[in-house]
């Protein structure tokens, strides 16, 4: 990261499998879950790929927002567009960047990310997008809250933050699952 660059944090809900997403969809709808999204994501940037634009269907309210595409000639309506990582930092205005999705974003993004924000979810659904591995003696656990599952959530869930606490990166098949 360059200086003045903001810092990275990922903020995802993933499952026990490191699912993240089937065809354009979450495999999950938990309320609590998306008040959290959007108390954790609003008023800062968000940097997310074009899948997760798409899927999304409008700008998020409350906060900037910045889409990654090789397209540069992708039309936007109420967002910035960004040909990589780097120049969507670059647009990011304030301390902090929130990466939002979807998986080949979350996976450039890791290595230099310093916080994540995970909501872990009690399930293995089918799934075609991935959270990236990632190796948990390279982050400090600083926050967690559990949900059960109820009338309004079909799992349990829980609501995490780490922090690294290692300088170097996780590469490439260095990483393991998060802890359960």
């Amino acid at each position: 990261m360059s200086p003045g660059s903001p810092g990275i944090t990922l903020v995802a809900a993933l499952a026990e499998n490191r699912a993240i997403g089937l065809q354009g969809r979450m495999p999950w709808h938990l309320p609590a879950e998306l008040r959290h999204f959007r108390q954790t994501t609003l008023g800062k940037p968000v940097v997310m790929g074009r899948r997760t634009w798409e899927s999304i269907g409008r700008p998020l309210p409350g906060r900037q927002n910045i889409v990654v595409s090789r397209n540069a000639g992708y039309a936007l309506a109420g967002a910035a567009l960004a040909g990589s990582l780097d120049e969507a930092l670059a647009l990011a205005t304030g301390p902090e960047a929130m990466i939002i999705g979807g998986g080949m974003l979350y996976r450039l993004a890791l290595p230099r990310a310093s916080r994540m924000v995970l909501t872990l979810v009690r399930c293995r659904p089918d799934a075609d997008t991935w959270f990236p591995r990632w190796d948990p003696r390279e982050w400090r656990q600083t926050a967690s809250e559990r949900v059960s599952a109820d009338a309004d959530h079909a799992y349990d869930f829980e609501m995490t933050e780490w922090r690294r606490v290692s300088a170097s990166g996780a590469g490439p098949g260095t990483a393991s699952d998060p802890p359960a």
